[in-house]
């Protein structure tokens, strides 16, 4: 009897030995030399991670919606949290082909510096990431080829949105375990990195020592409008960011301790500062990272700019059928998966997080935080997209915008969730937008926040 060489297991024995010793992605090829080459991963991947109908054999195909009936062929592609609200909770989830040009799960300049810069990175003795002659990162994935859990953090941390400016209009909705609507806000999100710039860069004069600044004020409904936030990130990761909130009760800014990253924004909302990007905090004030599995995933990354004026979608599920957004995921060929502890936050109610990463992109798709007992808390589960389909293109420059869609913030030991868009615009006529210019004084200074609190 002949063996074939890449029978239907080949990748599973692949990914098993390279957890082990830490090794490249991409099966048949090294996946980053391949994308250097061509912008496109087929070379390096086997026909079985490629296409969900050959994985499943036959049972799930791009255009089928996973529904309690049929996860179970796909259930070791979820992470447990997504599971349940599939096979339980009447969640659906709309499934498309992979992606194979990587062009479309980046912004452009992004993915222009991260191959560019592929090489130069290294860590210094504190543990920050540093160009080869020990100056902060100049821009693009450092480690896009990431090989340890620390690696693949500085990759999240450092440009969560992955463009020098981002603004998001965010709607959010809140639902309680009973399937109802709680709460309904809508805020501002902006961020401003001050080093890794990709279009005037790549560092920002005089803000050098600074990783970003990131501001969130709130702007509807009226007993929360106001209400806003400002994080100031040192570039040392081994350093806790300024956080400054203005309360408009109190009419006054102050200044907060590092442990409110892990409480909720306003009431009723299952969002902590931490969970951003699943990098909220520095990262190295997590530690003990370990990469404890390397597998296939479906992850939400490409298809999720529907046709909404305001960039909204249909929504599904629970007891009132208001409980999650259509999304549409498609499989993933690999994943690292992370574990990683919040070693200098004693009080952190939080033990662990687990992150599943696309190591196409570098780009967190899963995220479960646990308690202090170890049990499973909180899944923040992303959707990506660029920003080209039905409704038409929308540029961050001169090249389609590349951005997160949607989100499910999901507290199971409640059972309360949040859903949330990027929203075109959103209460106060704030819109989305990347790449805009410094937003620094506008939205990023305790001057500013005090007057979008008034």
């Amino acid at each position: 009897m002949r063996i074939k060489k890449y029978d239907f297991d080949y990748s599973r024995r692949s990914f098993m030995g390279k957890a082990a010793i830490g090794a490249a992605a991409g099966v048949l090829a090294p996946l980053w030399s391949t994308i250097a080459k061509s912008g496109e991963i087929t070379k390096a991947y086997p026909e079985e991670l490629l296409h969900i109908e050959a994985y499943t054999k036959g049972a799930i195909k791009p255009g089928d919606i996973v529904t309690a009936d049929n996860v179970e062929a796909v259930k070791n592609l979820l992470d447990p949290i997504a599971y349940n609200q599939v096979k339980t909770m009447g969640r659906r989830i709309h499934i498309v082909e992979t992606t194979t040009d990587v062009t479309k799960l980046f912004p452009h300049e992004y993915l222009e510096a991260t191959l560019a810069n592929n090489g130069k990175a290294k860590f210094d003795a504190t543990g920050n990431v540093v160009t080869s002659d020990g100056k902060p990162w100049i821009g693009g994935n450092p480690f896009p080829n990431a090989q340890t859990g620390a690696e693949a953090f500085a990759n999240l941390t450092l440009s969560w949105g992955r463009h020098d400016q981002s603004v998001y209009a965010v709607r959010d909705w809140d639902i309680s375990p009973a399937g109802d609507l709680s709460y309904q806000y809508d805020f501002v999100w902006a961020e401003q990195n001050a080093v890794a710039l990709l279009k005037d860069g790549p560092y920002w004069a005089g803000h050098e020592d600074k990783l970003r600044y990131q501001s969130v004020w709130f702007t509807a409904p009226n007993d929360t409008k106001g209400t806003s936030f400002l994080n100031i990130w040192p570039y040392d990761q081994t350093q806790f960011p300024e956080l400054y909130g203005y309360l408009p009760a109190f009419k006054r800014v102050r200044n907060f301790p590092t442990n409110q990253r892990f409480e909720p924004l306003v009431p009723g909302i299952t969002i902590f500062l931490s969970d951003a990007w699943a990098a909220g905090d520095p990262f190295l004030t997590w530690g003990n990272y370990k990469i404890i599995d390397r597998k296939p995933m479906l992850g939400a990354v490409s298809g999720n700019f529907l046709n909404d004026p305001n960039w909204s979608r249909p929504v599904h599920g629970g007891q009132k059928g208001q409980t999650f957004f259509d999304t549409y995921m498609e499989l993933i060929p690999e994943t690292i998966v992370i574990e990683a502890e919040p070693v200098k936050y004693p009080r952190a109610p939080v033990s662990k997080k687990r992150v599943a990463i696309d190591t196409r992109n570098m780009m967190f798709v899963s995220y479960m935080t646990f308690d202090r007992r170890g049990e499973v808390w909180k899944s923040f589960e992303p959707a990506f997209s660029q920003y080209s389909g039905p409704a038409g293109t929308v540029n961050d420059g001169s090249h389609p915008a590349w951005s997160w869609t949607h989100v499910h913030s999901h507290d199971i030991q409640t059972n309360r969730i949040s859903r949330f868009i990027q929203a075109k615009e959103v209460t106060g006529g704030y819109k989305s937008a990347w790449n805009m210019g410094s937003v620094y004084d506008e939205y990023m200074t305790i001057q500013a926040i005090r007057r979008l609190g008034d």
